[in-house]
């Protein structure tokens, strides 16, 4: 379970990122290539990526593995690829003994690469920068509008969530595991990390690559920062230009979905109207689930949905 302690302090403290990062970007778009959640959503797209990601990107993986819960010099808050692969370079001095040990437990390939690396050894650097950047133009370049598309339009829709149902609501959110005790931040799924913000605050950070449950990391600056699912997952993300602040948001069929819901309909009655799949149905369902715009209910075999007051604001706000 992740468990956040807020202060008074840190309430009053979260702001979110200013755009997306790159490198932040690219990691958690290699540890989405390996996971498995979300087929429905993602599937297509981690068989796209497999066939297009060059062998050359390989020893990522031995460093990025599919929780999330990775070495963080490697995927830096930096502002450009050039800039993130130079604050990389320069953090070689802090790769401790433990890091490595941690890394080549975790790693599914031989640990000879990452000695080698933590050895400081010039060709490991190399091949690691040319993976890196391999990486970056098969999987970001290309989709840094739609990347910031899905982040700006998160990042709207929070901003307005909290400032008309606070923080807690906005928080809660950010996964169907999401709760509150009191003051402290809970997401009911492993692993079990627990900190206090003691003043220090929160940026919150919504990447459309990410699929887990939010995970806590240390800025430079000394904040802590929550990256999070961002609502629209980069497959939903239109290539062309969305034609309203709903679809922009939510992704075309995940607003039809929404819409639709102004009227109670089951799982089956939703994947005949729209003419998708029920795995896709109960993928998108559970997204607006975990924001707080549907609510479910069995009645006898059926699975109900339909648009909860947030929703149909959302709605009438989208319009």
């Amino acid at each position: 379970m992740l468990r956040v302690h807020f202060e008074a302090e840190d309430l009053l403290n979260v702001t979110f990122a200013s755009e997306p990062l790159p490198l932040v970007e690219l990691a958690l778009a290699l540890v989405a290539a390996q996971r498995t959640d979300e087929q429905a959503v993602f599937g297509r797209w981690r068989s796209l990526a497999a066939r297009e990601l060059p062998g050359r990107v390989r020893p990522l993986f031995d460093l990025l593995r599919p929780d999330g819960d990775n070495p963080h010099f490697v995927e830096p808050y930096a502002r450009s690829l050039e800039e993130g692969l130079t604050v990389i370079r320069d953090r070689v001095p802090f790769l401790t003994p433990e890091g490595l040990a941690r890394a080549a437990t975790r790693a599914p390939g031989s640990p000879s690469w990452l000695r080698a690396l933590w050895g400081q050894d010039r060709e490991a650097w190399d091949q690691l920068d040319s993976a890196i950047r391999s990486a970056y133009d098969v999987l970001i370049a290309p989709q840094w509008p739609r990347i910031r598309q899905s982040f700006q339009a998160d990042v709207a829709w929070r901003t307005r969530l909290l400032a008309a149902h606070g923080i807690k609501a906005c928080l809660a959110s950010t996964h169907q595991a999401a709760d509150w005790s009191g003051l402290v931040f809970e997401v009911d799924r492993p692993p079990d990390y627990e900190v206090r913000l003691g003043g220090r605050g929160l940026v919150l950070m919504p990447s459309p690559f990410w699929t887990g449950r939010p995970l806590l990391d240390d800025h430079p600056d000394g904040t802590y920062v929550l990256l999070y699912p961002a609502l629209t997952p980069l497959p939903l993300v239109s290539p062309d230009r969305a034609e309203g602040a709903l679809d922009a948001l939510l992704g075309r069929t995940r607003a039809a979905v929404l819409q639709l819901l102004i009227e109670r309909r089951t799982t089956s009655e939703l994947a005949r109207d729209l003419d998708i799949s029920l795995p896709s149905v109960s993928e998108h369902t559970r997204t607006l689930r975990a924001a707080g715009l549907i609510t479910t209910a069995r009645d006898g075999k059926a699975v109900l949905h339909s648009a909860t007051a947030l929703g149909v604001d959302l709605l009438h706000s989208g319009g």
